[in-house]
């Protein structure tokens, strides 16, 4: 830990960060500017609101059930499946609840307003990460290439993605400067937002150990941070297995329901397959293949940029649940957006050319991503 890790916070430390910060903060919102005015104006062109895609569809619509009728909701389908909303975790609810509580805001325009604070927060964790570790340069360009991912519009949703991101950039972040603390009580925060809180949690314990082998003994702060981690997770898992009455299982049971499990690929690999029947269809699965090998490349190469073994830790379960998990397909992208250290290669790659190149690259793809963003949530499924 160097002396400015040690230093205390302050007004000045606090204005100098902001400062350091505000570059990558005005591209992230740039950016997100521009995918919110592509999907208004696909939106006019095809009668659809694009408040009620970005509030009240999907996932979000079962957040917002739980802030207003709290936990117990459940949905029957025709096959006699039940869809509870004990599948989802409570901090946002809790937070589109308390905001519409002291403001005249719905929990759907509550939850907008959440997901917006907590992209500009995330996107602040991911520059602090990348700055620490490749320089502010590369930190910029890290934060605009996970504004440019083509699924990025669900950072503008009232989805759980850009609160956990945050939470979870946050707590690397004090990680990487021995604030274990700190570290415990986002990664435990984490735990309260998505089930993929244990990435956080397994990198914070990896972390611990490590520096502990480093002292040569477990320091008293670290170990107290290694306890709150999980704290978030489990006391929800806990619950939800009280309540439906099916013990440590409980949430096991509600997700698979949903048809969510962990197959370690299996129906991933069969629904890539499955693909190979048609032409149309053929195109699509060397598509996945391809997606597939690159995550794989990414990861490879973060391994090779010796990034610190918290975030490899956190990107490789963030991964292996994404692509290990037998639920919808179509979300997979957007489950994989916490993964933010696959981008740190390449931001370190871009942060050396020019300027105008480096920009003129982002350029393209945050207009490639606005109109693919727009053209996602035009769809039938949900992201």
């Amino acid at each position: 830990m160097t002396d400015l890790d040690q230093r205390p916070a302050t007004g000045h430390g606090l204005a100098d960060a902001l400062r350091r910060t505000a570059p990558a903060l005005s591209v992230y919102a740039g950016v997100r500017a521009l995918g919110l005015v592509v999907l208004a104006v696909w939106g006019a062109a095809a009668g659809k609101s694009p408040h009620t895609l970005l509030s009240a569809r999907w996932d979000s619509l079962w957040y917002t059930r739980v802030a207003d009728h709290g936990y117990g909701w459940e949905v029957t389908l025709p096959d006699g499946s039940v869809h509870s909303n004990l599948a989802f975790f409570p901090l946002l609810p809790w937070l589109e609840r308390a905001l519409s509580a002291v403001s005249p805001l719905s929990y759907a325009d509550a939850g907008l307003v959440v997901s917006a604070v907590a992209s500009l927060c995330a996107a602040g964790g991911i520059f602090a990460v990348a700055d620490r570790l490749y320089g502010s340069r590369a930190g910029v360009c890290a934060v605009a290439l996970w504004a440019v991912l083509p699924v990025g519009i669900v950072q503008s949703m009232a989805y759980s993605e850009s609160l956990f991101t945050a939470l979870a950039a946050w707590s690397l972040y004090a990680v990487l400067t021995g604030r274990w603390v700190t570290a415990g009580v986002l990664a435990s925060l984490a735990g309260l937002t998505r089930p993929v809180g244990a990435a956080v949690v397994a990198a914070l314990w990896v972390a611990v150990l490590l520096d502990a082998r480093r002292r040569g003994g477990l320091a008293a702060r670290a170990a107290l941070g290694a306890l709150l981690a999980p704290l978030g997770a489990a006391g929800y898992v806990l619950w939800v297995g009280h309540r439906t009455g099916s013990g440590l299982f409980g949430y096991l049971d509600v997700q698979k329901q949903w048809g969510n499990g962990f197959d370690g690929g299996y129906a991933f690999a069969r629904f890539i397959g499955e693909k190979f029947t048609s032409v149309p269809g053929a195109l699509a699965g060397i598509g996945l293949i391809v997606g597939v090998a690159g995550l794989i490349w990414l990861y490879v190469a973060c391994v090779r940029q010796q990034q610190p073994a918290a975030l490899l830790v956190h990107t490789g379960v963030v991964v292996a649940l994404a692509l290990c998990a037998s639920g919808y397909f179509g979300s997979k992208p957007r489950l994989l957006m916490p993964a933010f250290p696959l981008l740190l290669p390449l931001a370190v790659a871009l942060a050396r050319l020019r300027t105008r190149r480096s920009a003129g690259i982002l350029g393209g793809l945050a207009v490639a991503g606005a109109v693919y963003g727009a053209f996602w949530l035009h769809g039938s499924g949900p992201p």
